[in-house]
């Protein structure tokens, strides 16, 4: 059933996705104290990042309940290193990649957690701290906020971590068990 999922995500746009474990992943206080320093400047002000998707213990064990994880990113090109239009651009698109490989796995699977690029977007003003989440169905957490090394989980997936001059790669994931992958996706 593993197969007929990852033709599902092939029939997205992904640039590039491969497999790994939660289980090893490493899980850094220090990508998170990264985060803290606020250069993207989601700190603090949304629920899909830093301190509202809970501790980095807290974010382990979220995605230690599933045993696979499904790395997918997504290229965008560059006018130049510095074009930071694009790489905003690229990093909106990027979420609505996100939406469509949860879009395309979510007949197959009851349980899973999709992990995106810094911040939210789904709403213009996030209710973050205020009030609770308006639309938490699409919420898809930060991978970074997770505490979690991109470029060591590029590695362990199989999947290029820089993809040349000019261009910006983004990364999500989406964990699941591998074992509750539904056959009939119209019989869940």
């Amino acid at each position: 059933m593993l197969e007929k999922l990852l033709e599902r995500v092939k029939e997205t746009s992904v640039f590039q996705y491969g497999l790994t474990k939660p289980s090893k992943i490493s899980y850094l206080q220090e990508i998170r104290d990264i985060c803290k320093g606020n250069s993207c400047g989601q700190y603090g002000t949304n629920w899909a990042c830093p301190p509202a998707v809970g501790t980095i213990e807290e974010c382990r064990n979220r995605c230690m309940q599933y045993n696979t994880m499904l790395v997918f990113t997504g290229k965008f090109m560059l006018k130049n290193s510095f074009d930071y239009k694009g790489m905003i651009r690229g990093m909106v698109d990027f979420k609505q990649i996100a939406r469509d490989v949860e879009s395309a796995v979510k007949p197959y699977l009851k349980d899973y957690l999709v992990l995106s690029n810094e911040g939210c977007g789904t709403c213009k003003t996030c209710t973050y701290p205020h009030a609770p989440c308006r639309f938490p169905e699409q919420l898809h957490h930060s991978i970074e906020g997770y505490g979690i090394l991109v470029s060591e989980l590029a590695k362990q997936a199989g999947v290029n971590y820089n993809n040349g001059q000019n261009t910006v790669t983004y990364f999500g994931a989406l964990l699941f068990n591998d074992t509750d992958i539904s056959e009939d996706p119209g019989g869940q």
